[in-house]
């Protein structure tokens, strides 16, 4: 079976993803020794996913992806953006949540998006997909499901948030899932026996 290293420890990352990724054996950092952060210090996705992949290819030798995401809200000017995952000063998920839903108290354009840039290094070659998904914020957090910001985001087309959906609706509409299917599609593609 062909091994993938997801260069995460994020469990809730992990629960979503690996489902997803059928007939490869998904591996986390820590299933590779990896321990050490790894700095996101740039103003892209595309940048911050690159810096993972390589680091984490470079240690392990195997191929691996990352992703790079965090949550786009309009009437905050497109923040929290590239820095979703510590938009508090601290990678507090309750803590961002919570700055998110103050500053929008008085905003009237709740709309915003997740986006997903997956960094995929594959035969030391380096492949990009991106998926988004467009909703809205609501006012109080509803669910116990997800991570992030997930109790605040109502997808498009839904009544409820990324929180209470079930994990394979959630997988099905979200923005990882959908850079995921992508990269799935591209490796069944080029690389995965028949």
């Amino acid at each position: 079976m062909q091994q993938l290293v997801m260069a995460t420890n994020n469990e809730g990352k992990i629960r979503e993803i690996r489902p997803m990724l059928e007939g490869v054996e998904v591996l986390a950092l820590k299933d590779i020794g990896f321990t050490e952060d790894i700095p996101e210090p740039y103003f892209t996705f595309e940048e911050n996913a690159l810096a993972k992949a390589a680091a984490i290819a470079a240690f392990s030798r195997k191929n691996v992806f990352a992703d790079d995401s965090g949550i786009c809200v309009n009437g905050l000017n497109g923040a929290p953006g590239v820095i979703s995952a510590h938009y508090s000063g601290k990678r507090d998920d309750e803590a961002n949540l919570q700055k998110v839903l103050s500053e929008l108290k008085d905003v009237t354009d709740r709309t915003a998006y997740y986006k997903a840039v997956i960094c995929l290094v594959w035969d030391d070659e380096v492949y990009y997909f991106e998926g988004i998904c467009t909703g809205r914020i609501i006012e109080a957090k509803q669910g116990e499901g997800g991570f992030g910001y997930d109790p605040i985001f109502v997808p498009d087309g839904y009544e409820t948030t990324f929180g209470e959906l079930p994990l394979t609706v959630k997988n099905s509409i979200s923005h990882r899932g959908k850079a995921i299917r992508k990269m799935v599609e591209f490796l069944k593609i080029r690389s995965l026996p028949e």
